[in-house]
């Protein structure tokens, strides 16, 4: 903001920002209240009981999970993360020469190294 400029064309700049945000929290506002007039309210027995993918709960909700299950999942987002490095790599590959396809062998030799084990470990059996 320089000296000669009146502070109402320099607040006036970002009028179109301050509408959007408005127009943007009055839709939601408005959406809701919408939604929570318009719906209906009929509490039946069968609609309050508490269901699992459409059937009827058989124990408690709070019944922990195997810990095998969150070693899987762990595994899957490891080696998940691991093979998206694959792309940027193949993308300048021609920019990093033999420098780089040594290091990408490194680090696929690592993978694969990650992988036997988990597999010999029985870390990637179903039961």
């Amino acid at each position: 903001m320089t000296g000669s400029e009146p502070l109402l064309d320099y607040l006036g700049r970002y009028f179109s920002i301050v509408l959007f945000i408005g127009i943007a929290l009055a839709f939601g506002v408005v959406t809701l209240l919408i939604s929570y007039l318009v719906q209906p309210k009929y509490p039946e027995a069968e609609k309050l009981s508490p269901y699992e993918c459409g059937s009827e709960p058989f124990s408690d909700a709070r019944m922990p999970f195997p810990v095998r299950y969150y070693i899987f999942a762990m595994l899957f987002v490891i080696f998940d993360i691991e093979v998206i490095f694959l792309y940027p790599w193949a993308v300048v590959f021609d920019k990093i020469g033999l420098v780089g396809l040594v290091e990408m062998l490194v680090f696929i030799g690592l993978f694969l190294m990650a992988y036997v084990y988990a597999w010999k470990k029985g870390a990637l059996e179903w039961d």
